[in-house]
């Protein structure tokens, strides 16, 4: 299956990462991240949570049922012993070397991340890539529709339980305009095209 090193900046935003996610669980591919990664994605989960007025006794338990649940439903994602391959990595800012450490060790063919400019496509050792969040995603939908669709549908049906309900088409508007414009874009004429195919409705 082809493997992904998701980096902590897409795994952040919570409709991006319930996406992400959502089609992995599908098959479509298998992610991977490490224990930087999640503690990264602790800390500055934390400290939004934080800005929002969130308590630190709401947060904790947030947290930890987020963590939990993303390594309950991918028990093979956590990517072990990419601590030795952090010396041999040059990257622009040597703090993010646990990233690309992480992507070889797991043998992941892309890194997803919307910070292209910190992986320089000449300091990954070939045939490791990098892609954004946005290209990804349009990739997946490309050779999977079928499944980023259904995977759209699961997250929006689950919505409403910690914030408010949203729709398939809510949710790719929201994407759209929150960092995956293009697959967000496409989302909603697929999501109009499947309305307009529906026996009974008008076409055209």
């Amino acid at each position: 299956m082809f493997s992904v090193l998701l980096d902590t900046c897409v795994l952040v935003p919570s409709r991006a990462r319930d996406v992400l996610l959502e089609i992995a669980s599908t098959g479509a591919y298998r992610p991977l991240w490490s224990s930087e990664i999640l503690a990264e994605l602790d800390r500055t989960l934390r400290l939004l949570l934080g800005k929002r007025g969130v308590s630190p006794e709401e947060a904790d338990a947030y947290l930890t049922r987020l963590l939990g649940q993303m390594n309950a439903t991918f028990p093979d994602a956590l990517v072990p012993e990419w601590e030795p391959l952090v010396e041999a990595i040059q990257l622009p800012d040597p703090n993010d070397r646990h990233v690309v450490a992480a992507a070889l060790a797991g043998r992941a063919e892309v890194i997803v991340t919307d910070n292209l400019a910190d992986f320089p496509p000449a300091s990954l050792p070939a045939p490791l890539t990098r892609q954004s969040l946005d290209d990804f995603l349009l990739d997946a939908l490309g050779l999977y529709p079928g499944q980023v669709m259904s995977a759209l549908h699961s997250v929006a049906s689950r919505t409403g339980k910690y914030g408010p309900a949203m729709t398939a088409n809510d949710i790719a508007t929201y994407l759209q305009a929150h960092g995956a414009p293009g697959f967000g874009e496409q989302l909603l004429v697929m999501l109009e095209r499947s309305v307009q195919g529906r026996p009974g409705c008008p076409v055209g």
